[in-house]
């Protein structure tokens, strides 16, 4: 064998032996790699993250497209909730800032099942949230995939008392639109809708007559939470009332007898009335309200009529006028037509 062979043959085993190095190497970071992706970004809380990155960025496509996001009609059946239930708050101008985002607990509790906990900051204020994620398998062979086992979606139970709108951050919804054909008008009503959590909503009610002040609600689990909106008469609502109730009084007033039909005030003389009596309202019954079951309702509510009227004694045939404070109670039950016309009943 000639010495140029022997070299040849030398260099080939060195080049075999490098390209066995370079390819172990090769695969043994590829293998560190697919290790590191599936600790971080391919593990279950690396999942989770996903989801919590995706509302932070207000991106609710990507939320709502990852495994178990949306709740099956099983488990909507399960939690007794109505398998159909609107999606109106799905969207990102509800959202409020989801900060600060860091995990705080990742732990398996079962073959292939973890429970992940992260803790962030909403509109600043702290909290944290739970949840609870399955392994699915691998795709491509190697990276771990994962779904949410129980929906982080919420469901907000929204009982509007008093009326039927309410708001949410900038959108106001109708708590009817979602009532079953045909369903008769309520003085109350309620509504569920699915939404997102980890999340901040602030609801209340404004309109013409009637105001709820704003409350947040910090939702932080899935499943239901319970929100209830009490929309009580506003300022304008009870000066309505009472300018309606001043006038009816007064109109009482122009009835020249003793006892005003319909009126809640009269009185009684046993002599003899000389001159048709003259009615005034000395004190004005003030109006309160608040919402009752089907009505607002104004409690019994005292004030003042004054009489002045010429009366001959029966006895003796002496002639007096009598000027004297007449007391009157009132009570009223108010309701709100549709054109936003008000109803009064007194009782």
């Amino acid at each position: 064998m000639s010495n140029r062979d022997g070299r040849r043959r030398r260099n080939q085993r060195r080049a075999v032996v490098a390209v066995v190095l370079v390819s172990a190497l090769l695969g043994a970071a590829l293998v560190a790699t697919i290790g590191s992706l599936n600790r971080d970004l391919y593990s279950a809380s690396g999942f989770v993250r996903q989801y919590l990155d995706a509302l932070a960025r207000q991106d609710v496509s990507s939320a709502l497209m990852l495994p178990g996001v949306t709740p099956t009609d099983d488990q909507l059946e399960a939690a007794d909730l109505p398998q159909d239930l609107p999606r109106t708050l799905l969207r990102p101008s509800v959202l409020g800032e989801l900060t600060d985002i860091r995990l705080t607990g990742d732990s398996e509790t079962a073959q292939d099942r973890h429970t992940v906990v992260y803790g962030f900051r909403l509109d600043g204020e702290p909290a944290q949230m739970t949840f609870q994620v399955a392994h699915t398998g691998t795709f491509f062979g190697v990276f771990d995939s994962w779904r949410f086992e129980t929906s982080p979606l919420a469901v907000l139970q929204v009982t509007v008392l008093h009326e039927a709108t309410f708001s949410i951050d900038q959108l106001t919804l109708d708590a009817r639109a979602h009532a079953a054909k045909g369903a008769p008008a309520a003085f109350s009503n309620q509504a569920a809708y699915l939404a997102f959590a980890p999340a901040r909503y602030t609801m209340g009610h404004t309109s013409a007559l009637l105001s709820s002040p704003p409350q947040t609600v910090t939702v932080t689990a899935s499943g239901t939470t319970d929100v209830t909106i009490d929309a009580q008469p506003n300022e304008q609502f009870v000066t309505q009332v009472q300018d309606e109730l001043d006038s009816f009084l007064n109109a009482c007033t122009t009835q020249q007898v003793l006892q005003p039909s319909g009126c809640p005030f009269g009185i009684e003389i046993n002599d003899r009335v000389t001159e048709p009596p003259l009615w005034s309202i000395a004190e004005y019954p003030q109006v309160t309200l608040t919402g009752g079951d089907s009505t607002f309702e104004m409690p019994e509510t005292p004030g003042q009529a004054h009489i002045v009227v010429e009366v001959q004694s029966l006895f003796d045939g002496e002639v007096e006028t009598r000027d004297e404070d007449v007391p009157l109670s009132v009570a009223i039950s108010v309701t709100v037509n549709p054109d936003g016309s008000l109803a009064l009943q007194l009782h």
